[in-house]
């Protein structure tokens, strides 16, 4: 069992973190947020895909201003991404943004900063100080672990100058080992919830084993209250590597789990192509259900035996399992309905 370290509750809308609240899985649209129809319907796909926030990027006034309808047509916490214009950040909370994502040390002036800050606390919204190696003061030479982290206390010391304690802290590095490093510094030094990430991590293939490796550290050390899978592509990808690995270190109960043998010269049926097949066919599945899909006698029954649903494959023929006992036996061709259709009467 992982013990996570204490932090905060701050509430981002309907959703709470930190405390003892379970992590929750971030994306951003990647979407013109001017354009609200387009960034509703990418915002719908990421709810179905499981997405508990959502952040949308805020680059002109015209995008500030979509925000309301955009929160008008959805229903998960909106999140209003802002760089440079401190008046950006005004017109998302008045337009409903339920937190501001910003960077006070590229926003300007105290003065400016004051004025987001009330407009912050006039609504209670949370602001989330996000500090990354492309974002850093142009005082540091390098992206450092330690000059993210300096860089991320400053900034929150400006806020908490002003009154303002309702915080999220990030420090993203596009380097894992500074990642890691960077917040196991962090953590030891504020109680406020961490948004964990690796940033721009690239193309899914490339970007989920970074993003794996680093969030995966961070939280099996217990680092992290939300996370969010940063990759090149379908922002639903970044949702469902996030599933996987909260799944993997068994922080969260939630949809299918697939344990797989890697077949070898034993196997004598093609499990590559059924565990393919199962695994897309069970991706919009919510209820947390273990399949073991195994390519021979030596690791299939006892797996099988130990998952929910699982099959045992043979020569030319396979074992279906449901709960640890054999409920049929069935040949290679029909190997793959065969287990579907016990998944679909176990769901």
């Amino acid at each position: 069992m992982i013990s996570r370290k204490k932090t905060k509750t701050i509430n981002i809308g309907t959703v709470a973190i930190g405390g003892n609240n379970p992590i929750a899985v971030q994306s951003m649209t990647k979407t013109f947020t001017s354009n609200v129809a387009e960034t509703v319907k990418q915002i719908k796909r990421l709810e179905e895909a499981g997405c508990q926030i959502v952040r949308c990027a805020v680059p002109d006034t015209e995008s500030a201003y979509a925000i309301d309808k955009i929160k008008k047509k959805i229903r998960l916490p909106l999140v209003a991404d802002i760089h440079f214009d401190y008046k950006l950040a005004i017109i998302a909370a008045e337009m409903g943004a339920d937190k501001l994502r910003i960077n006070p040390g590229n926003i300007g002036s105290l003065e400016k900063i004051k004025a987001v800050v009330s407009a912050a606390k006039e609504r209670g919204i949370p602001i989330r100080v996000g500090v990354n190696s492309g974002s850093l003061e142009k005082k540091y030479k390098h992206p450092t672990a330690k000059a993210l982290v300096e860089s991320a206390l400053s900034n929150v010391r400006i806020l908490e100058k002003l009154g303002f304690y309702n915080i999220i802290v990030a420090v993203k590095s596009t380097s894992v080992p500074v990642t890691i490093e960077a917040y196991r510094l962090l953590s030891q030094k504020v109680d406020y919830p961490l948004h964990i990430g690796v940033t721009e991590s690239g193309i899914p293939k490339i970007g989920t084993i970074k993003s794996s490796v680093g969030i995966g550290a961070l939280l099996a050390e217990g680092i992290g209250n939300t996370l969010r899978v940063s990759l090149t592509g379908d922002p639903v990808e970044e949702v469902r590597v996030g599933y996987e690995i909260l799944k993997a270190l068994e922080l969260v109960k939630k949809g299918v789990t697939i344990i797989s043998c890697p077949t070898c010269g034993r196997c004598k049926t093609q499990m590559e192509k059924v565990v393919s097949e199962i695994e897309r066919k069970t991706r919009d599945i919510i209820k947390p259900l273990k399949i073991a899909i195994m390519g021979c006698e030596v690791n299939g029954p006892g797996e099988a035996k130990d998952a929910d649903v699982g099959l045992a494959g043979g020569n030319g023929s396979g074992l279906i399992f449901v709960k640890g006992k054999i409920v049929k036996k069935v040949p290679e061709s029909r190997m793959t309905s065969a287990l579907l259709e016990e998944i679909r009467r176990l769901i």
